[in-house]
């Protein structure tokens, strides 16, 4: 039973533009109504960087977590620390997420610390899609990017979009699946505006959606007769074998845009809901402390005893918090729980 639930995180490189693109999902999906940056000139700074030091420095340090609501889907968002210095909060945060997105600067590519996070996501089994960020800086090369990610992670990275312009002329995305050109309009990309591709990047947009259908027949026998027969696939025959296959972790969509300009935030959204697993699709494991710590898969019934996990504490202003991922059965006011490790 699928549902329409996603406990994602976010993580990049430093300066991959990360914490930015939280500040976009939080305004697309209506959780915020006015956007600051990161290291913004109002002195606000970025919502999800709630330490006076994360403002003041303009990086994020603690995983901040919040939920968000996106076409009828509810979206469990981590920020992730993206500097080496706190990758412990990076470990923590990744053990209670079943989705992630991979945020990559067009310019820099695939660096340190992107890899260490990609090594973090594969040991901890959590299917990934890519964001390529910052396709309107000077010498953003999104394909370099993808290429980066087979030669570098060893990801069987597929773009699901291109750009259309790049640098001070990006204006928008070409779906691959949809076939057609993509523009957001309006003063912060709310518009979101679909035309046919141009005719000059039609060419390359044919090649790249043959690209993306030959990977994604590997995981759907019906798609690959159809693809070598040359009939007409449906939209939902492509986006089905692509689920499937990044669930698998053997494939990883890729798709782009610039969060600072507003373009491309919609679309990585409607990723999410279509691409990464809800919790009842992800297998999830304990020890048995009473039977010589023997492996047991978890079950989401909510009626099975409460196994949870505590992975963030804060101090705010609501006094101690206690951020809890609940793996099987529930949780509610009053209940008491053992503490395993107490």
């Amino acid at each position: 039973m699928s549902i329409n639930l996603r406990n994602i995180g976010i993580s990049a490189h430093i300066d991959s533009g990360k914490t930015t693109l939280s500040e976009r999902i939080l305004f697309y999906s209506k959780k915020i109504h006015a956007i600051h940056e990161v290291r913004g000139k109002d002195g606000v700074g970025a919502t999800m960087d709630s330490m006076d030091l994360e403002r003041e420095r303009g990086i994020t340090i603690q995983s901040a977590a919040t939920k968000v609501e996106w076409k009828d889907y509810k979206i469990n968002l981590i920020d992730t620390p993206g500097h080496v210095d706190f990758t412990i909060e990076v470990e923590r945060a990744l053990r209670v997420l079943d989705g992630a997105v991979l945020v990559l600067c067009a310019v820099g590519g695939v660096q340190s610390q992107s890899i260490t996070v990609d090594r973090q996501l594969k040991r901890y089994n959590v299917p990934r899609i890519a964001f390529i960020n910052k396709c309107d800086r000077t010498g953003a090369n999104p394909f370099r990017v993808r290429n980066q990610l087979k030669e570098k992670l060893g990801l069987n990275a597929v773009l699901i979009q291109i750009p259309i312009g790049l640098e001070d002329k990006h204006e928008g995305v070409i779906d691959l699946i949809s076939m057609k050109a993509i523009y957001f309009d309006g003063a912060q990309g709310t518009e979101v505006r679909y035309e046919e591709i141009p005719s000059q990047l039609k060419s390359d947009a044919e090649k790249y959606r043959e690209e993306l259908l030959d990977s994604a027949s590997m995981f759907s026998d019906e798609l690959a007769e159809k693809f070598l027969a040359g009939e007409a696939i449906s939209e939902e025959l492509v986006l089905a074998a692509i689920r499937k296959g990044t669930l698998a972790e053997a494939l990883v969509p890729v798709v782009m845009g610039s969060a600072y300009k507003f373009k491309g935030v919609q679309l990585l959204l409607d990723a999410v809901n279509h691409y990464l697993p809800d919790p009842t699709e992800v297998k999830n494991f304990a020890l048995d402390l009473d039977n010589n710590e023997q492996k047991v898969e978890l079950s989401s019934d909510e009626r099975s005893p409460t196994v949870a996990l505590g992975f963030k504490l804060e101090d705010g202003q609501y006094g101690q918090l206690t951020y809890v991922r609940i793996y099987q059965g529930t949780l509610k006011k009053g209940d008491e729980l053992l503490n395993t490790r107490a």
